[in-house]
């Protein structure tokens, strides 16, 4: 019913950019809170961005500047534009949605354990 699907992960010099894409269905994408995480041995999840319903965004301290969120309600897609990667942000990349049909989440969260639904991951590597 609902699926979360990321894509675009990969292996990159220390600098470098990649661009990660979720595609979601079987929810109203639009009304959701949606969030990227990421996770890296041996290290708890770690919210990276979110963006509300509204278009309202939210980062980490350690990507700020550096990542952008944005989200296509049209094609049902998320996704985390990443530049000026360092290896510190290699780990699994995930992405999230949070809320329920009927309603609409206007508050970005980077806390992982209130989302509803995920995604099974994409690989970031980023070499020095």
């Amino acid at each position: 019913q609902v699926q979360l699907v990321e894509s675009g992960g990969g292996s990159v010099q220390a600098g470098g950019s990649l661009r990660l894409s979720c595609e979601a269905s079987g929810y109203t994408f639009s009304t959701y809170c949606l969030g990227w995480f990421r996770q890296a041995p041996g290290k708890e999840r770690e919210g990276v961005a979110s963006i509300d319903s509204a278009g309202t965004t939210l980062y980490a301290d350690s990507v700020k500047g550096r990542f952008t969120i944005s989200k296509d309600n049209a094609k049902n897609t998320l996704y985390l534009e990443m530049n000026s990667l360092k290896p510190e942000d290699t780990a699994m990349y995930y992405c999230a949605a949070l809320g329920r049909d009927g309603s609409y989440c206007y508050i970005p969260r980077l806390w992982y354990f209130v989302y509803n639904y995920w995604g099974q991951g994409t690989q970031v590597t980023v070499s020095s």
